[in-house]
């Protein structure tokens, strides 16, 4: 089946005590025993399973080409359970250019931990190589990242890994699993903040984590998860499995939206440059095209000008939105370098730009008149 059959079908059968189409939210948080004491309903306490967050996993695993899915109460959360199966002494590596609340939770939760990061270009092929050592357990790989949309070589960072018995688990958020496979280039997982494009209406947190293989790692992952309990509501579950269903139509349509603003960005006067995967003369398109089944909708671009005159750019907008966040029917814009941390290698002048489903020429033309 194709992805948009399967987002509408994976997990989400008829109810066959109504005949609902629709599937019921199980908000009980504990499930009854049978006579000799088992669960042959599969249900216990909803912070190991819940029949939503059970669909939902399903239908995530499905959609990624995996065995099996985790879900979580966010991506940050999804992030933290994936590194909290290391050890201390344990070496990962990670891209020196990755959304900047994941670079923190690193640099200040788990390096105190006694886990070991090295931030590299992980566009450089060499670095990977350059910097693997005996104690490393991991490699983490964003692309495109957040929020200058570099692209890394899953399938050749992946090789590299393997060779050395290194696990890769690669964050799919801004590609999602419709413009982008990564366990079919290799990779050992995929993780996601499902709060964007997955849900897509800007109305729920949540992550999820998918796994090529049911292992060892797997196995202490997904206790991690049970027994720490970050996991979705019943409720948030549902509203993720209801966004899925039009995933498919709303990356496609608003990819399309994507591809005529950057045109318009690359245009102005104002625009200094645009960071996007689908420009045929960006350092990261060759990998793009070849990786992915189209480009995207989330872009950067850089105002010609200081830090006050982007952010100025932003104030005059009519219809896009200043917030943080991405993947909502609602385009969304935002001043990076100003919520990111010190040390931040974005650069002073860029906005992120996330398109929603509104008219593209409405969206130019809020974009024109902002940028003056």
């Amino acid at each position: 089946m194709r992805p948009e059959t399967r987002a509408i079908h994976t997990g989400q059968s008829v109810d066959p005590n109504t005949g609902a189409i629709v599937s019921p939210i199980h908000l009980s948080s504990t499930f009854e025993r049978d006579l000799d004491g088992a669960y042959s309903k599969g249900h216990l306490y909803s912070r190991y399973t819940n029949p939503n967050r059970k669909s939902l996993e399903d239908c995530l695993a499905d959609l990624e080409g995996g065995v099996a899915a985790a879900a979580f109460s966010s991506g940050s959360a999804a992030m933290m359970t994936l590194l909290q199966t290391l050890l201390p002494g344990d070496h990962v590596i990670a891209p020196d250019i990755l959304y900047f609340g994941i670079m923190e939770l690193m640099k200040k939760v788990f390096v105190p931990m006694g886990i070991r990061f090295d931030f590299i270009d992980m566009r450089s092929l060499d670095q990977v190589e350059q910097y693997i050592s005996s104690e490393t357990k991991l490699i983490i790989v964003e692309t495109p990242s957040n929020p200058q949309l570099t692209v890394t070589d899953i399938k050749a960072v992946v090789e590299i890994a393997h060779a050395h018995d290194i696990q890769v688990a690669v964050d799919n958020t801004i590609a999602t699993p419709i413009l982008q496979q990564p366990l079919a280039l290799g990779a050992d997982y995929v993780l996601h903040a499902t709060t964007k494009y997955i849900a897509g209406h800007s109305d729920v947190l949540g992550g999820a984590i998918v796994t090529q293989v049911e292992d060892e790692r797997w196995e202490r992952l997904v206790y991690i998860q049970k027994m720490g309990g970050a996991v979705p509501s019943p409720f948030e579950c549902w509203l993720t499995l209801r966004g899925i269903q039009t995933m498919s139509y709303r990356v496609r349509a608003m990819t399309d939206h994507a591809k005529q603003i950057v045109s318009f960005l690359q245009g102005h006067p104002q625009v200094e440059s645009v960071l996007y995967p689908g420009i045929p003369e960006s350092v990261g398109y060759e990998v793009a095209s070849r990786q992915m089944s189209d480009y995207g909708i989330l872009m950067s671009f850089l105002v010609r000008g200081d830090a006050q005159q982007a952010i100025d750019v932003t104030n005059r907008l009519g219809l896009i939105t200043r917030a943080t966040s991405f993947g909502g029917t609602h385009s969304l814009i935002e001043h990076r370098y100003s919520v990111e941390a010190e040390g931040t290698k974005t650069p002073q002048n860029l906005l992120r730009l996330s398109i929603g489903l509104e008219h593209v020429d409405d969206l130019i033309e809020d974009l024109s008149q902002a940028l003056g």
